[in-house]
């Protein structure tokens, strides 16, 4: 058996295993239900007034275009959280020391937590979609920009996802690997997520253009709504995929020199 073979035998069983536990541990509700209420909290408690500072009169309607895309990061946001707990959980279990011992392509074990957050990550995205839709997100995206939007929310929750991966070996504790990635859900609203940038005082406003979900929400917005994209693609893009490398590359050197807890 080819080395291309015996690792994707060895992911697949391991992509297998997470989903059999996914069933006991459903991440995927916590996936929807944060950014579901978090929508429905700033469309119809804040979207009225937000939504004219947006647009003159623009209102509910105004705002839950302007929101969504904020609200899809945040969604992907916490998928860090739940992997992070899933890798800790697993190196505090003494699975991965099992796993260790075994005839097997050794990076399959973390690349079975990162492609079952994908999978879940990818359909609580479908979901948050839809209930955009349901409360006045209207997208005039066409079928490329869709595809372009798609491609780039995976990106972004390859990134997130790895980041989580790394961040769950790295911590001494299952609860403090839930701490660590914490801070990414913070981004979404110090950005452009859900006010413009330019509305925030100048430290803050600083921060907020240049952090990197701030190019990935106006992209996003671009893409679905018609909108300017400008130089945000190719820094979403950046951002993206050197979080990814980075955050891979970290995670692999973790997992290989990590002892047994």
């Amino acid at each position: 058996m080819s080395t291309a073979a015996y690792a994707l035998r060895d992911s697949t069983t391991m992509l297998r295993r997470y989903l059999v536990r996914a069933r006991r541990y459903p991440l995927i509700i916590y996936l929807i239900g944060v950014p579901v209420v978090m929508l429905l909290l700033f469309v119809y408690v804040f979207g009225g007034t937000l939504g004219d500072g947006i647009a003159a009169g623009g209102g509910r309607e105004v705002y839950a275009n302007y929101v969504t895309p904020g609200i899809l990061l945040l969604a992907i946001a916490g998928v860090a959280q739940g992997t992070a707990v899933g890798v800790a959980q697993d190196m505090s279990e003494g699975i991965i020391a099992r796993f260790r011992t075994m005839a097997i392509f050794r990076p399959s074990v973390l690349t079975g937590h990162v492609l079952g957050n994908l999978v879940q990550m990818l359909l609580a995205l479908a979901v948050v979609i839809g209930v955009a839709i349901a409360v006045g997100f209207r997208p005039t995206a066409g079928v490329a920009e869709w595809l372009a939007a798609a491609g780039l929310l995976t990106l972004i929750s390859l990134a997130v996802t790895w980041f989580g991966v790394a961040c769950g070996l790295v911590a001494k504790s299952i609860e403090s690997a839930s701490n660590l990635p914490m801070p990414l859900i913070l981004l979404p609203f110090m950005g452009s997520g859900f006010v413009p940038t330019d509305s925030m005082p100048g430290p803050v406003a600083w921060f907020a253009q240049y952090q990197p979900f701030t190019p990935m929400m106006e992209t996003l917005r671009g893409l679905l709504l018609g909108g300017p994209i400008g130089g945000n693609a190719v820094g979403a893009v950046a951002w993206g995929a050197g979080i990814t490398a980075l955050c891979y590359l970290w995670a692999k050197r973790l997992y290989r020199r990590d002892p047994i807890r």
